[in-house]
C-alpha cells in the first residue's frame, strides 16, 4: 500500500473534498483491476472498457459523502459496488432499447460448479438486492469477494470478521443466490 494512502483517507475524514481527487490516482491500478474483473464476464463487444468504468465510478463516488471511508479496503469495496451499479444501469438501458427490437438481456459470464455459466446481469443484481434486504452483510461479502476481487483474508480484515466466518458466509450466500436465480 502506498504510504500516502492513509494520509489521504485522513484528509477525507477531515471533510476535505480534495482528498478523493488525490486518493483515486493513488489507488488507480487497484481500481482498474477491479473494473477489469467486472468486465471479464461481460460480452466481448461491450462498449465500456475498464478505464471508462473506473471514470464512471469516480463520478458517482464524487457525488457521495466521501469522508466516511474507513480505509483502503472499504473504499475499494464501495468502488466495486459502484462499478457494478454502473454496469447494471448500462445493462438496463441497453435491455430497454433491445426489448423494442426483441433482443436478449445482457448476460454476465461467471465460473460455476459446472464450468462457465451465463447469468442475466439484471437478474443477478435483483438477486443481490434481495439478499441485501434479507442480510446486508452477506450481499456485501459477495460484492467484495467476487465483484471487488478481494481475497477472503482482505474481506475478513475489511469487515472485522474471521476468515473462517467469511468463507462460511460466502458458501451460504452463493447457495442462496443460486436458489434465487433458479426460481
Amino acid at each position: 500500500m502506498n504510504t500516502t494512502v492513509p494520509g489521504l483517507f485522513e484528509k477525507l475524514r477531515r471533510e476535505n473534498p480534495a482528498g478523493l481527487n488525490e486518493l483515486t490516482p493513488a489507488l488507480y491500478q487497484q481500481l482498474h483491476r477491479i473494473a477489469a474483473r467486472h468486465l471479464r464476464g461481460e460480452r466481448s463487444d461491450h462498449t465500456l472498457q475498464a478505464t471508462a468504468l473506473v471514470h464512471e465510478a469516480y463520478l458517482k463516488l464524487t457525488d457521495r459523502q466521501a469522508n466516511n471511508f474507513t480505509g483502503e479496503e472499504h473504499f475499494l469495496a464501495i468502488a466495486s459496488r459502484v462499478m457494478r451499479q454502473v454496469l447494471v444501469d448500462y445493462a438496463r438501458s441497453r435491455a430497454s432499447q433491445k426489448r423494442a427490437g426483441g433482443e436478449k438481456h445482457i448476460q454476465f459470464e461467471t465460473e460455476g460448479e459446472n464450468g462457465k455459466e451465463l447469468l442475466d446481469l439484471m437478474q443477478l443484481d435483483n438477486a443481490l438486492q434481495a439478499l441485501g434486504e434479507e442480510d446486508e452483510g452477506m450481499a456485501r461479502l459477495v460484492e467484495m469477494r467476487y465483484f471487488g476481487g478481494m481475497t477472503a483474508e482482505e474481506t475478513a480484515e475489511a469487515l472485522g470478521l474471521s476468515v473462517h466466518a467469511v468463507r462460511h458466509d460466502l458458501r451460504f450466500a452463493k447457495a442462496w443466490l443460486r436458489r434465487k436465480l433458479t426460481e
